[in-house]
């Protein structure tokens, strides 16, 4: 792995993390100064590793740095000597061990802690979603822009005014009460769901799949389901729905590293041990009546964990389970794809039927996904002029090569020479 690479790599796992230890000892309001101490890390972590080789403990020399970059612009802004009587020196250790212990029934880490920080419920819901993706979880602008259907401009201006909001509760905004614990979790739960999506299908330019993000979204979701505020049925159900997903992740992938369908998957290569993690998962979040988007999303899942073969899904119970998501989560993005369940139950003709007569919003509509479908279902019905339409505009609108490969390859479109 080349320096530039294990940058890459430590900015992906070490990025959040840091930003979230540095604000809870130094202050969630000092949080743009933060960011920016983390990244300037990072770029001299690229520029002395390559002269000096890696240092032995990579993770302590960049937090020594960040940490080091933040005490140097708060001097500047000649805030160095309220922070000291503040908080005092050793509120910021000379080395990093690690979070120390917290106190019991506290949530037991900081990057989770500060999720839930950044799901401030005084802001809308976008704007936390957005700030918590930007912040801890390393996404880029664009990124956050496809996940959220969302244009860049609204994302920076909805970042901005998140921002605003931590420098203006100062403090004290990282001390929760557990009420507060609670009222986040829902938004938390969409976090960590998009962390996973974007880990699971990938619109960064070279990596279609991003197993760290995936990771580090199961081992969050299990912190908070371990926790008595956060061992809800969702939480459960979320992580179900993590543990399922990631049991194809191997088999998603073929030898170059290009995206294969489900189809085309080998199943054989399934992680059966994760299968049966998720589905104890989600036995567990059928305790009580909650049924949320998190319930349907597993069940579906599950169903196609369980299928001996592509052929022999029960698509059927998966219409059913798309019908009930559309209940409790309505969108116009499960409809679209309770149409493609729809054409392999029955028919495309059926799966067209159902969008017969339906506009999809703008987001949707200036989106690869409602193309694609759109050009899979006319293709197959042998309408191909409409079908050719439909093929030219998903290829235009996939977010990366590898997702617009996929589409050459599901839509019959010829391979660009």
């Amino acid at each position: 792995m080349s320096t530039s690479q294990l940058v890459d790599n430590f900015f992906r796992h070490e990025y959040g993390r840091m930003v979230a230890t540095l604000a809870r000892r130094i202050g969630v309001h000092h949080i743009e100064a933060i960011e920016d101490a983390v990244q300037s890390a990072l770029m001299s972590a690229l520029e002395t590793w390559t002269l000096s080789g890696v240092p032995r403990n990579p993770s302590a020399w960049l937090f020594r740095v960040a940490h080091n970059n933040i005490l140097g612009e708060l001097r500047q802004r000649n805030r160095r000597d309220q922070l000291v009587a503040q908080h005092g020196e050793a509120a910021i250790p000379s080395s990093y061990e690690g979070p120390g212990p917290l106190l019991a029934g506290e949530i037991q880490d900081d990057l989770l802690r500060m999720l839930f920080v950044c799901c401030d419920d005084t802001l809308p819901v976008e704007s936390q979603l957005m700030l918590a993706l930007k912040t801890l979880c390393g996404f880029d602008v664009r990124e956050i822009s496809h996940r959220l259907f969302a244009s860049e401009a609204n994302v920076y201006k909805r970042l901005e005014r998140a921002r605003n909001r931590l420098r203006h509760v100062g403090a004290s905004a990282i001390e929760l009460a557990p009420a507060q614990f609670g009222a986040r979790l829902g938004t938390v739960h969409r976090v960590l769901y998009l962390m996973f999506t974007e880990g699971h299908l990938s619109s960064h330019a070279e990596l279609p799949i991003r197993r760290e993000l995936c990771d580090e979204a199961i081992r969050l979701s299990t912190i908070a389901a371990e926790h008595p505020l956060g061992r809800t049925p969702e939480t459960c159900a979320l992580l179900a729905l993590m543990h399922l997903h990631a049991a194809r992740m191997s088999a998603r992938e073929d030898f170059s590293g290009g995206l294969l369908l489900l189809e085309e998957q080998d199943r054989r290569q399934w992680d059966q041990q994760a299968i049966r993690v998720g589905l104890s998962w989600l036995a567990e979040s059928a305790r009580g009546d909650t049924y949320s988007r998190y319930h349907a999303e597993a069940a579906i899942a599950a169903e196609h964990c369980m299928a001996p073969s592509f052929a022999d899904t029960r698509w059927e119970k998966i219409v059913e389970s798309y019908t009930l998501l559309e209940q409790v989560a309505p969108s116009p993005l499960h409809r679209l794809n309770r149409a493609v369940a729809v054409a392999e139950w029955k028919s495309p003709a059926a799966g067209l039927a159902l969008l017969d007569g339906f506009a999809p919003p703008t987001w949707l509509a200036g989106s690869y996904l409602w193309s694609a479908v759109l050009a899979d279902l006319h293709r197959r019905c042998n309408d191909d002029k409409r079908a050719g339409r439909y093929i030219k505009a998903a290829l235009t609108l996939a977010p990366s090569e590898a997702i617009r490969a996929l589409l050459r390859r599901r839509l019959g479109a010829p391979m660009e020479d």
